[in-house]
């Protein structure tokens, strides 16, 4: 029970809080340390993040296709579709396509009747049982077939078994035209194949065969398959299981066969444009980036602006609270060594010697026309747009190199400035954690862990301050009013008769 100046006639609560504002300071420290390590947390996750999307970014520096710069133009013939990859060279080429690779088919050849005589169904039985040999290029594929089986049913086991197999089939019953349609899922001559009926006790079947066919036979084969071809600059390409080669750099689509006398032209030529806008895509995330790093590792750190506690934000006004948080949440990176050691480690990426080229060929990104400016500017690239694309244009495989090689004496430049982002996500990683993690062991949040442990321990230690001093002060009151008891008594037993 707490007895509030009664007998003393004191202000006991305010005194109690008074004397508890003294006692509470530690801890009141202890809150804003650990509001400043929370949002130091919080920053270190945002450049975090910036640098994880620069990352991204990056990523492309290190491959060959974003520095294809070859586009090939066509003339002539549409038979051939012609792109230019990585291994282009300049120069004019003839293309004629002789010859698609097609696939195997068979359609049955009449529209099948059901048991009733009329034109079958999907679901309707095939009421014939015995067993449909596959033969193909890898062996022979029986399909077991029993009379209470649709014709969905036959499809759909024909497919199933062959599709381990050579050719392996895509089989369909259509509703529409009462037939089956067959056919190899590859192309090329290997998947042509025939068909072979026979009843439950291994002899020739027509009626089988008719209710795959539409006609009585035993046998039949699908339609003839074909490798594609095509003829580069006089050099002719046969056998292929595929409308899609690639010829001395041009990827080459077979689209219709070409007449005779016929042809595609294709001119392959330097195109700088697409690479050129990738790297000044990058450069100008990487100079945002890298410029609000330099402001935070230099802001200043104002020590009078501690974080507000709840107390105090409750005699301020909203824009009194907003000014000093301003003030206080400055310079939370200021001098963070990861981040100092992030500006030197992307400066020397970019600008080091790349090792391992052939003599004579480019190593530094300053003979493409990207440089650094200086110290103050954190290390910020700038480019010399007329000297890349020239350097595209007359020596792209050099370029490229520059980039994306990978070799034990020495990485590209774009290897380089992945890693070395890679290194500094995973440093900031283990001090502030990942957003994006469930599992959380990092510097900061150990730190915070502990700051709860010990604020949980002086808050409990506060209670116990407390209920000290109201035990004291209602001992007193209590001691007080007993006094005045035992003088009232007195007063009255010595004047109160007379």
């Amino acid at each position: 029970m707490r007895i509030s100046g009664l007998a003393s006639g004191m202000d006991t609560e305010s005194i109690v809080k008074d004397m508890m504002t003294v006692q509470k300071m530690p801890m009141d420290k202890l809150v804003q340390q650990k509001t400043f390590t929370e949002w130091q947390q919080e920053a270190v996750r945002e450049q975090n993040l910036t640098f994880s999307s620069l990352r991204t970014s990056a990523s492309n520096l290190r491959l060959q296709s974003t520095f294809n710069a070859y586009k090939a133009e066509t003339t002539g013939s549409s038979s051939a579709k012609i792109t230019a990859t990585t291994q282009a060279m300049n120069g004019s080429y003839d293309v004629r396509v002789n010859a698609l690779a097609t696939s195997a088919k068979m359609t049955s050849e009449l529209g099948i009747e059901n048991m009733d005589g009329n034109a079958a169904k999907s679901t309707d039985l095939i009421g014939v049982a015995g067993t449909i040999t596959v033969k193909g290029t890898t062996g022979d594929v029986a399909v077991a077939i029993t009379a209470d089986m649709t014709f969905a049913a036959v499809a759909k086991k024909m497919q199933d078994a062959t599709a381990g197999s050579e050719p392996a089939l895509r089989v369909n019953f259509d509703n529409t035209t009462s037939r089956f349609f067959m056919a190899s899922k590859e192309l090329g001559s290997a998947q042509n194949f025939s068909l072979e009926f026979t009843d439950e006790k291994g002899k020739r079947s027509d009626d089988l065969g008719e209710k795959i066919t539409g006609e009585a036979q035993d046998k039949v084969t699908s339609t003839a398959a074909t490798n594609g071809s095509v003829t580069v600059d006089g050099i002719r390409v046969d056998g292929l299981t595929s409308n899609q080669t690639t010829v001395n750099g041009l990827s080459i689509q077979l689209m219709a066969i070409d007449a005779a006398g016929e042809s595609t032209s294709v001119s392959v030529q330097s195109n700088p444009e697409k690479p050129v806008q990738l790297i000044k895509d990058f450069v100008e995330s990487y100079n945002k980036a890298i410029d609000d790093l330099q402001k935070k590792v230099i802001e200043k750190r104002y020590t009078d602006f501690q974080p507000l506690s709840d107390e105090q934000k409750s005699e301020l006004t909203e824009n009194e609270i907003e000014l000093w948080e301003e003030k206080a949440r400055s310079g939370l990176l200021r001098n963070d060594p990861i981040m100092k050691s992030a500006l030197e480690d992307l400066r020397r990426a970019f600008m080091d010697k790349v090792s391992g080229l052939a003599d004579g060929n480019l190593s530094h990104l300053s003979q493409i026309g990207i440089n650094t400016g200086s110290y103050t500017e954190g290390g910020k690239l700038f480019i010399d747009e007329d000297k890349l694309s020239e350097a595209l244009t007359n020596k792209p495989d050099e370029v490229m190199a520059l980039f994306t090689t990978r070799d034990a004496a020495g990485d590209g430049v774009g290897a380089r400035v992945y890693d070395t982002l890679n290194d500094i996500i995973t440093k900031l990683s283990a001090k502030a954690g990942s957003p994006s993690s469930s599992v959380d062991n990092s510097t900061l949040s150990q730190k915070l862990k502990r700051m709860d442990t010990e604020i949980s321990r002086w808050q409990d230690r506060l209670i116990t301050i407390e209920d000290r001093y109201w035990k004291q002060f209602t001992a007193m009151e209590k001691a007080l009013s007993q006094m005045n008891s035992q003088s009232t008594w007195m007063q009255q037993s010595l004047f109160g008769g007379s």
